[in-house]
């Protein structure tokens, strides 16, 4: 059985985008520290490269990056960090959360490369414990609300009340398909309820945790003509707010239970798990939850009316506070509160039936919350087109596949465009969500499904304005964004050191041609054995190297010069080569980089589509892009038409033969 230095679980709320983001930063951070580490997913199809027993044991720390039940009472005993997926979404985060994992284990040197103000936090946070038992029953709950959302909102297709039997646009297979969404939208509270109380007591705390949320949604039943208690009256349901207290109340009832029967001896742990924990926890459950029934009605009430408020406020206020909370972290708690709310008033409005004003505004604030949610991918999609030569290669590509998950209203895509620039990035996100938010509002648009992005046009009222609204939106930002990078790009391009004579560039423009060859390419330049995940990352070394060999001085303008020339057209080859090469003021004096990647390179466009071996890098000062860039550019393109060549720089793992090789070829 494989053996690993660290193991990780990662899980995020919907179990979608932020799951598989954090699993790929660790793997990562993990590689480019020498480690191996295996990940285990928690997504919304279930458990995926599941950890086992003997790999838990044998792993030197833990990495739990999860916003929901990961079962981390597993890793007890082990160094361990336990923090939210958001923690986890940046190779250098990532790389922080290992350092913290193994620094907890007494490993003084790891412990000194941490950071000070990341100390290592042997227990997580009350708010992080709260949060991840919330989100845990969030993550269950969402699938039910999705699927009888849309299979409501299609019913209506056949006609706004082709459910009814005695309406003129009755149709029965409307009629069961909106009778299948109904069930599951009105198991949204029990499963979330459920769900947070099982994170919190495990197994046992499932069925007060049901129960607790059936309450939620029925209320204490009050005979209409007694006004007494009874069995067979009505109640006032309190909604999901009283499905996320039941659900807390339960759980921390089932490890109060494990307390008080811990006495009892150990044959007895099979009558605990099936008898007296379920009765003693649903009759204490259940009696708390109907003695709260109706202040937490109250509570609820008032939460509507407040959100109705925003709204009499106008669409601007509303609107504002949805965009900018939808785009404050994209898929985070923030997001989730909107989005949440947003699920539970749909459900009221699907309740109160068509035609309500329950119905008009809980539809309504559906379709902005969505809008808001579908804008911010679109924006880095529309960016990197129009700006493209801003752009990195590996940035174009994750902003063409955003277009796919903007249009089906999943936002986790636009999450590594912020974490690069948090500012002005995530203010450009908010604006342009608000702004679809607020459209969405005035343009009187209503979307009776909860999820699905474009895909459920076909049941939006004012389907084309809500389309409008969300272009709108992503246009403006895009926009914006673009000017930003704009702004940034040619910032990094213009970094140089001081201003030097006019005269001095154009004599070494003269002159460059006529060192000797042995100059370009220097043992100490040669990188033989390193890895790269991409080729920013390989241009970005030959960047930073550059700096550090008195090449040149300034690492991001180098880098900036390197993908300008890339966005005009790939300078990689054949057979495993690379020839990028950076004109920049910042660069002092003409050289060569040399960096191998046994193996390879992938995202780097290659003439054969195989990946990059090899890349001599050309790094010409500004001065001389003319005369010794095209000279070196041109010998070194000769070079590799010989196969010798190419064998030999490819197969030596010698930097002095490679650098002689090169060299020779320079003359």
């Amino acid at each position: 059985m494989a053996k690993f230095d660290i193991i990780a679980a990662t899980g995020c709320p919907t179990g979608i985008a932020h799951t598989f983001m954090a699993k790929e930063a660790l793997e990562k951070a993990a590689a480019e520290r020498g480690l191996t580490i295996k990940v285990e997913t928690h997504g919304q199809v279930g458990v995926e490269n599941e950890l086992t027993k003997s790999e838990i044991a044998g792993a030197k720390a833990v990495v739990v990056a999860a916003d929901k039940d990961v079962q981390a009472e597993r890793f007890a005993g082990k160094p361990m960090v336990s923090v939210g997926v958001s923690k986890a979404l940046s190779v250098e985060a990532a790389g922080k959360l290992i350092d913290r994992a193994l620094a907890a284990k007494g490993d003084s040197t790891v412990a000194a490369a941490a950071d000070v103000e990341d100390e290592v936090e042997e227990k997580e946070s009350i708010g992080h414990v709260i949060y991840k038992h919330l989100m845990n029953g969030v993550s269950h709950m969402l699938v039910f609300v999705v699927a009888g959302g849309v299979l409501t909102a299609v019913s209506f297709l056949w006609g706004i009340t082709s459910f009814d039997s005695t309406a003129a646009d009755y149709n029965s297979f409307a009629a069961m398909l909106k009778i299948i969404g109904g069930i599951a939208m009105n198991l949204m509270v029990p499963v979330l309820s459920a769900y947070i109380a099982e994170s919190i007591g495990k197994r046992p705390a499932l069925v007060p945790g049901f129960v607790a949320g059936m309450i939620a949604i029925q209320g204490l039943p009050v005979n209409a003509e007694t006004g007494m208690i009874d069995a067979g009256g009505a109640g006032v349901g309190f909604g999901f707010l009283g499905g996320i207290v039941g659900g807390f109340l339960a759980g921390y009832v089932i490890l109060l239970l494990e307390k008080v029967f811990a006495g009892l001896p150990k044959n007895l742990d099979g009558l605990k798990a099936i008898f007296l924990y379920p009765l003693f926890s649903t009759a204490i459950v259940g009696l708390v939850m109907l003695g709260i029934s109706g202040p937490m009605a109250a509570i609820n009430t008032a939460m509507m009316d407040f959100l109705k408020g925003l709204s009499a406020s106008g669409a601007v206020v509303l609107g504002l506070a949805i965009g900018c909370m939808c785009a404050f972290d994209m898929g985070g708690p923030v997001n989730k509160a909107a989005y949440v709310t947003g699920t539970a008033m749909l459900t009221e409005a699907l309740a109160a039936g068509v035609g309500t004003d329950t119905y008009n505004f809980g539809t309504n604030f559906m379709a902005a919350v969505s809008a808001a949610c579908i804008v911010p991918p679109l924006i880095t999609t529309f960016a990197v087109v129009v700006g493209k030569k801003y752009f990195s290669q590996e940035d174009h590509d994750a902003g063409v596949v955003n277009l796919i998950l903007g249009c089906t209203h999943i936002t986790e895509g636009a999450i590594p465009f912020m974490t690069k620039n948090i500012w002005p990035v995530m203010p450009i996100m908010m604006l342009g969500s608000s702004i679809a938010s607020i459209l969405t509002i005035m343009f009187n648009v209503h979307d009776p499904a909860p999820h699905g992005g474009f895909l459920v046009l076909p049941v939006v009222e004012n389907g084309p304005l809500w389309v409008l609204a969300i272009l709108i939106g992503a246009v403006v930002g895009g926009i914006l964004f673009v000017a930003f990078k704009k702004y940034d790009f040619e910032k990094n391009q213009k970094a140089a050191p001081a201003a030097k004579p006019v005269e001095a560039p154009k004599a070494a423009a003269v002159e460059a041609p006529k060192a000797e060859a042995v100059d370009f390419v220097k043992v100490e330049n040669v990188f033989v054995a390193e890895d790269f995940a991409s080729r920013d990352e390989a241009l970005s070394f030959v960047s930073n190297q550059a700096v550090k060999a008195g090449i040149a001085s300034d690492a991001d303008a180098v880098m900036n010069a390197f993908l300008a020339r890339e966005s005009e057209g790939t300078t990689g080859m054949m057979e495993g080569f690379a020839i990028p090469h950076a004109k920049s003021d910042a660069i002092a004096e003409a050289a060569v980089i040399v960096v191998k990647d046994e193996s390879g390179v992938t995202g780097w466009d290659t003439m054969d589509g195989a990946p990059v071996n090899v890349a001599i890098a050309l790094l010409i000062p500004g001065a001389q892009a003319g005369t010794t860039h095209l000279k070196i550019l041109s010998k070194v393109a000769e070079a590799l038409m010989d196969q010798d060549f190419r064998a030999t720089v490819k197969g030596s793992t010698d930097a002095a033969e490679i650098a002689k090789t090169i060299n020779a070829r320079l003359v």
